[in-house]
């Protein structure tokens, strides 16, 4: 039962996963920082405002911290149209038209708050390297639920809680297998299914396959 669900809790794979959290968030701030610059620089230039976006959501038993993003939307946009999407996502299962391709997602996609360099680092998930630094920190793994942000995680009953039995990811079962193509039943799904799961084979078999998922949208078959 769902109720029945814990996180794994031996300490070889706690420590094994930490330990690989730490090389790959080291590893990638470290490696792609001449990519992390270009961004900064593309951001300052095109949109008055901060570099990194400082937010809070709620990771590991709702526990609520600052994460970190490269800002991709204007600075003190109206937020209540995202949060009319949100409500009607967790709610409802309510998607969105994409207005490019038609098809049906679930995420705003016409967000007017968005800048256009920001489309262009979220089109790829540049826009979330930054959390990296919450990886380091402890706040986040490299694989795990993604974090809900202080409206989405209002509208959680406990059921819904129990995706946040261990700590967020930058990505995931759910990123890998279906991108923004999912209801939160098929996310909340996926994420207790990591969670049963967890391992490091697991684990590893998610990192290879997201930078493909980041350039073309979904997994390698």
């Amino acid at each position: 039962m769902e109720t029945e669900l814990q996180a794994r809790r031996d300490p070889v794979f706690l420590i094994a996963k930490r330990a690989i959290d730490i090389a790959i968030a080291a590893g990638s701030l470290l490696l792609l920082s001449p990519v992390f610059l270009i961004v900064a620089i593309a951001i300052k230039l095109t949109s008055p405002g901060p570099i990194l976006f400082r937010g809070v959501v709620h990771g590991k038993d709702g526990k609520p911290f600052t994460y970190y993003k490269f800002r991709s939307m204007v600075t003190g946009g109206d937020t209540s149209k995202h949060e009319e999407f949100i409500r009607k996502y967790v709610q409802q299962g309510a998607g969105h038209k994409d207005e490019e391709t038609g098809e049906e997602v679930f995420k705003l996609t016409n967000d007017p708050r968005v800048t256009t360099v920001g489309r262009i680092i979220r089109r790829v998930s540049i826009d979330e390297f930054p959390q990296m630094i919450n990886v380091l920190r402890g706040d986040m793994s490299v694989v795990g639920p993604r974090p809900p942000v202080p409206y989405e995680y209002e509208l959680y009953d406990d059921r819904k809680k129990l995706r946040l039995l261990v700590k967020p990811g930058i990505t995931g079962l759910n990123q890998v297998r279906r991108r923004s193509k999912s209801t939160f039943e098929e996310m909340y799904a996926d994420d207790l299914e990591y969670i049963r799961n967890q391992s490091i084979r697991l684990d590893l078999a998610l990192i290879l396959k997201t930078p493909w998922v980041m350039l073309f949208g979904t997994g390698p078959t």
